[in-house]
C-alpha cells in the first residue's frame, strides 16, 4: 500500500483475514491471493497519500485526529435485525493454526479471545468464473446459522496503486463483469459488504479521468449489489482519521455514490489500521455530515488492533504494544455507528512477524493476552 498511513492503504486491506479462494487452500492459503501480499505502510505525512517510495513516515502531530461527537440518544434504528449475530467463517488460518496445536501453552488464549470471534471474508482473488459460487457458500452457510455475513471485495484494477496489494482485475469492464457474478452469490439475507478498502481513499495515483471512471464503477457495484440482494448494507472506503480531511474524504465518496441509498449504506473507517474507536467515531460523523445524503447513512469501523491505539512513531509493520479492540457486534449504541467489525483477522501479520498475510502465533498472543 502506499505510503498511506496506517492505510489501509492497499495492504491493510488485504492483509487481511479471512479469503474464500476458489478451490483448496493449502496452510499459507487463508489471506487473500494477490500479487504479492499486502502490507500496512506508514501514513502520509500530507493529507493526500502518495506512493510509498515518496511518503515519508509522518510524526505523531502530522494529521490532527478529529475528537468525537457526543453520542447523542440514537434516533435511527438498528441497520441490521439486532438479534442476528455476525458469522464466523469456519476456515481461517487462525482456526487452522488452533487445531493444529492443542498444546501450544498460547492456544486458549488465541483460541477463545481471537478465533472464536466472527472476522471479515476476503475475496481478492479476480476468478470471475467460480467468485458466483464462493460468494455464495459463505452467505448460505451464515444464512442457515442465522448470522450476518461480513464480506470483503478487492479486486478493483489498480489496485494499492501498483503498491504490495497490487493486482485485481485487469480492467474496468472486467471488474463490472466480477462484480455482476459476486453479487450473484449474496442470496437475499442480510449481508455487510465491504466494498473496496483503499479504492477510495488511495486514488491520487490515478489520472483525474481514471479516477472518474473508477468511481463511476464503484457507484455502479454499489447499486448491483443492492439491487441483487435488497438486505445487504454496502460500506465506502473513507479511509481512516490520519487520512485524508473529512471533507477530502466526503467529496471523494460523494463521487463514487455513496451518498445515494441507490448504492450505499454508509462507510467505512480503520480497516486495518490501529487507530482509537473514539478517534474514528467522530471521524466518520465529519465525513458523512460532510457527505450529506440522508440520515440513515451510517458506518462501521473496523476495531481488531485499535485497542491500544496507534503507535506514536509511526510504525506499521506489525508494531509491538498493539491489543486487540471492541469485538464485532452490530449494536454500537452510537448515533450512526452502524457496526464494529473485524475486518483483518489479528495475528496475520503486516510483513514483519512472518510474510505479509500469513498467520503469526506470536503476533495474535501478543494481541489478545
Amino acid at each position: 500500500m502506499v505510503a498511506a498511513a496506517s492505510v489501509v492503504v492497499a495492504v491493510g486491506s488485504a492483509t487481511g483475514v479471512l479469503s474464500a479462494l476458489d478451490g483448496h487452500r493449502s496452510s499459507d492459503e487463508a489471506g487473500p491471493t494477490v500479487t504479492s501480499s499486502p502490507r500496512l505502510l506508514p501514513l502520509p505525512a500530507v493529507p493526500t497519500p502518495t506512493t510509498a517510495s515518496a511518503s515519508p513516515s509522518p510524526s505523531a502531530s502530522a494529521s490532527p485526529k478529529p475528537r468525537p461527537e457526543p453520542s447523542p440518544t440514537r434516533k435511527r434504528t438498528e441497520t441490521v435485525a439486532a438479534a442476528h449475530l455476525l458469522y464466523r467463517h469456519p476456515d481461517s488460518q487462525i482456526l487452522d493454526w488452533v487445531r493444529a496445536h492443542p498444546g501450544d501453552s498460547r492456544r486458549a488464549v488465541i483460541e477463545s479471545r481471537i478465533a472464536d470471534r466472527p472476522a471479515a471474508v476476503w475475496f481478492a482473488d479476480f476468478t470471475p468464473s467460480t467468485i458466483t459460487a464462493r460468494v455464495r457458500a459463505v452467505t448460505s452457510a451464515a444464512a442457515a446459522q442465522g448470522r450476518v455475513p461480513v464480506v470483503v471485495p478487492y479486486a478493483v484494477p489498480q489496485r494499492d496503486c501498483g503498491g504490495a496489494s497490487d493486482g485485481g482485475a485487469p480492467d474496468l469492464a472486467a471488474y463490472d463483469g466480477w462484480i455482476d457474478r459476486f453479487a450473484a452469490g449474496l442470496g437475499s439475507g442480510e449481508v455487510v459488504v465491504i466494498l473496496e478498502p483503499d479504492a477510495i481513499a488511495q486514488s491520487d495515483c490515478l489520472s483525474e479521468g481514471e479516477q472518474a471512471d473508477r468511481f463511476a464503477s464503484l457507484a455502479r457495484a454499489g447499486r448491483v449489489l443492492k439491487a441483487a440482494d435488497p438486505k445487504a448494507r454496502v460500506y465506502y472506503d473513507a479511509g481512516h482519521s490520519d487520512w485524508n480531511p473529512a471533507a477530502k474524504q466526503a467529496s471523494l465518496l460523494d463521487q463514487a455514490g455513496a451518498a445515494s441509498p441507490r448504492s450505499s449504506d454508509g462507510i467505512f473507517t480503520n480497516v486495518s489500521n490501529f487507530h482509537r474507536t473514539a478517534d474514528e467515531i467522530g471521524y466518520a460523523r465529519q465525513v458523512l455530515s460532510a457527505l450529506g445524503g440522508p440520515t440513515s447513512l451510517g458506518a462501521v469501523v473496523d476495531t481488531s488492533r485499535n485497542g491500544n491505539g496507534a503507535p506514536a512513531d509511526g510504525e506499521w509493520c506489525d508494531p509491538a504494544g498493539r491489543k486487540i479492540g471492541q469485538a464485532p457486534t452490530l449494536n454500537t449504541h452510537e448515533s450512526r455507528i452502524d457496526a464494529y467489525l473485524w475486518v483483518k483477522l489479528p495475528g496475520e501479520s503486516d510483513g514483519c512477524k512472518g510474510s505479509p498475510g500469513s498467520f503469526s502465533a506470536e503476533y495474535a498472543y501478543e494481541l489478545a493476552r
